[in-house]
């Protein structure tokens, strides 16, 4: 150590020994940065890293060692050989090559330290090549110890250097390495120096070939300037190539890749910026609108059409958006829009209608003519009010358009949060009824119109709830359908009303009612096959009321579950009949068991002539096509004289007796059928 410490105090200027750490260290550090990207490289980038890693590297070892040795005090005249001097340059680049390669391509083995040996052995390689260049008046006695000692240490500091590359533990390694690479090189050179004992003779010649020591200095200067300026260059594309990833990611970050519009993060920054900016008479209006009809498209074409009516939509939305507005995709269907300039409801309603305009437009898909609608509900910042209170605001405020019809447009006001939160609190609320048992059915009669003999009865679904009391149904399931609960507690109903009827020994049919989420679910014959096999009643017993609109929302899909029903020996009733758009094509398309009236064309028979005559019609049509009828609403005896003059066979309504719990029916259907009959049973 005493022997390292006087060469480097005595026989160096501190001057030139400090450049040399300085353009170590930096070269170091450059090179070890482009090292570690190389390894998370691919293809050309890849190989033109590793060349611009290995030649800087190189360079930093061969420009240190010579900086180092201008400062190299030594008595009388010295200089350089050329050729053995560029050698040692190309000695130091190949080496730092191959030591970096193989690390590279090694992977995770023992060739990652291996690679880092092969650049600590070049670098000592370097430096006893560049010895060899050392002219002077005198001749060079080695020490073997220090030279055996620089070899070691250059191979384990370059196998160390390349270790904390390789086999990092944390975000410090990368400068260890740094530091390992800078050992390496100073290592090399210091031990190595201590190992040179100069014998000096005046009478031996210095070739006239060698380099003076001024060129060296000029050849080290101008190698780094070019080293400064692979450097600049390195930096600058390094920078611009991680600037353009950022704003890559970025983008990807802040739009929907599907549609290319601003997704749910880049509108809540833009409405957050656009808040905070507000001033003047302009306002802020905020437009919410999914798409109707949507599910339709995935479930009957799949979600390739659906992908491409998103796609159509998202292009033709940022068509129409203009200055001061923006607008976004912030998951499946669903959309938000904002505008900068709300003066008068006229303004956001303009937009909204652009909107709707664009959405409803048919869209072509492989041969198909695909169409949606949409329902826009609006709200407008107010003084207090949140971003995120103007999202939810409008939220409930498309809902409310939904409840108006398709392409309805509906501004927030302040009373349609007390009835979203009603409906949210309903919601939870049934959920929970459901677990405690607080839903039950009652039983509504069906008639023979002639006898007035009970024929079969409809379950009917109440609510009890323990603070509200009795829930009409008309308050819960609309809550239920637009919540998706419906699928649930249809389910319930359907296994309920089914073990009951099992239990009757007077075998009546029942007859249950389906919703239109229920017909388009896959699995909803499985369920009712289910339901049948679990209690044991007889498929032909269970009649399943479907309305117009349930098979409009998915025709092909509806006829398809109905087939797969009456393969299971159930009935089918289209219910609600003349209330949809499409009843005669209903009618020949679907095979019916059963056509139920409307109540609303029952109640005006007596005093209205068109309702008269929509009954009277359809009673002639099913007759003709050999389809029962059923009315419903039946409440006056006036009522039963007309549908018993047109030959209206069941009725169903309060005249007969008012819907009831299963004790209210006992004594019809725990009676023994009458011998020969067909079930029917005498009202009481």
């Amino acid at each position: 150590m005493e022997r390292i410490l006087s060469c480097l105090a005595l026989d160096h200027d501190l001057r030139y020994v400090a450049g040399a750490v300085l353009v170590c260290a930096l070269g170091s550090a450059l090179t070890m940065r482009l090292f570690s990207r190389v390894r998370r490289a691919k293809g050309l980038e890849r190989g033109l890293r590793l060349f611009l890693a290995a030649f800087i590297g190189g360079s930093t070892t061969w420009a240190t060692h010579f900086l180092a040795m201008l400062g190299y005090s030594v008595v009388g005249t010295a200089g350089y050989d050329p050729l053995l001097t560029l050698l040692s340059f190309a000695i130091a680049v190949v080496s730092a090559m191959a030591g970096l390669c193989v690390t590279a391509y090694g992977g995770r083995s023992v060739l990652l330290e291996a690679g880092g040996v092969i650049v600590g052995l070049g670098i000592a390689a370097m430096h006893y090549l560049g010895m060899a260049a050392y002219e002077v008046q005198g001749v060079i006695v080695w020490e073997w110890r220090y030279v055996a000692a620089s070899l070691v240490a250059a191979g384990v500091f370059g196998g160390l250097a390349t270790n904390r590359i390789g086999r990092p533990i944390g975000r410090v390694c990368q400068y260890g390495s740094v530091a390992a690479l800078v050992l390496a090189i100073a290592s090399a050179h210091f031990l190595g120096m201590a190992a040179v004992d100069v014998v000096l003779d005046g009478n031996l010649p210095i070739p006239a070939t060698v380099l003076p020591p001024v060129m060296l200095a000029l050849g080290v200067f101008f190698l780094m300037l070019a080293l400064l300026a692979m450097a600049a260059a390195t930096y600058l594309i390094d920078s611009s190539t991680t600037q353009d990833a950022f704003e890559r990611y970025r983008h990807l970050s802040l739009h929907d890749p599907l549609t290319g519009l601003p997704n749910r993060t880049s509108f809540t920054e833009e409405l957050a910026l656009a808040a905070g900016r507000i001033g003047g008479n302009a306002q802020i209006a905020v437009l919410s609108f999914d798409l109707d009809r949507f599910k339709e498209v995935n479930d009957v074409h799949g979600h390739a059409a659906g992908d491409a009516v998103l796609r159509a939509i998202g292009g033709r939305l940022s068509t129409v958006t203009g200055d001061d507005e923006f607008i976004a995709r912030v998951g499946g269907d669903e959309f938000v829009a904002m505008t900068r300039r709300y003066y008068v409801k006229a303004d956001a309603y303009r937009y909204a209608q652009r909107i709707i305009n664009e959405i409803c437009k048919p869209i072509e898909w492989q041969g198909s003519t695909l169409t949606v609608g949409t329902s826009v509900g609006i709200a407008v910042l107010a003084d207090g009010a949140s971003p995120d209170d103007l999202l939810a605001q409008a939220d409930v405020a498309m809902y409310r358009a939904k409840a108006s019809g398709n392409n309805a447009v509906c501004f927030y006001d302040a009373s349609m949060d007390l009835a979203a939160r009603e409906r949210n609190v309903l919601a939870m609320d049934m959920r929970a009824g459901l677990r405690e048992g607080q839903f039950e059915l009652y039983y509504q009669r069906q008639n023979d119109t002639f006898t007035g003999e009970v024929v079969g009865f409809e379950a009917l679904l109440r609510w009890n709830h323990p603070n509200r009391g009795v829930v009409p149904p008309s308050d819960f399931i609309p809550i239920a359908e637009s919540s998706g609960f419906i699928i649930e507690l249809g389910v319930w109903v359907l296994r309920e009303a089914c073990r009951e009827a099992a239990s009757w020994l007077n075998p009546l049919p029942i007859a249950v009612n389906v919703a239109t989420q229920q017909l388009s679910d896959r699995n909803f014959p499985a369920m009712v096959q289910e339901a049948l096999q679990e209690t044991g009643l007889a498929p032909a017993r269970l009649e399943l009321e479907i309305t117009e609109s349930g098979i409009v929302a998915d025709h092909q899909r509806a006829l398809q579950t109905i087939r797969h029903l009456k393969s299971l020996g159930v009935r089918i009733a289209m219910d609600d009949y003349g209330t949809g758009y499409s009843s005669l094509s209903m009618l020949l398309t679907f095979p019916f068991d059963k056509i139920k009236i409307d109540r609303q064309f029952v109640d005006g028979v007596a005093t209205n002539s068109q309702s008269a005559a929509i009954v009277r019609s359809t009673l002639i049509l099913a007759s003709s096509l050999d389809i029962p009828v059923l009315a419903e609403g039946v409440e006056t005896d006036a009522h039963i004289e007309f549908l018993r003059k047109e030959g209206c066979v069941q009725v169903q309504g309060f005249l007969f007796g008012k819907p009831g719990p299963r004790e209210g029916i006992d004594a019809i259907v725990n009676r023994e059928p009458k011998s020969g009959a067909s079930g029917g049973t005498k009202a009481a």
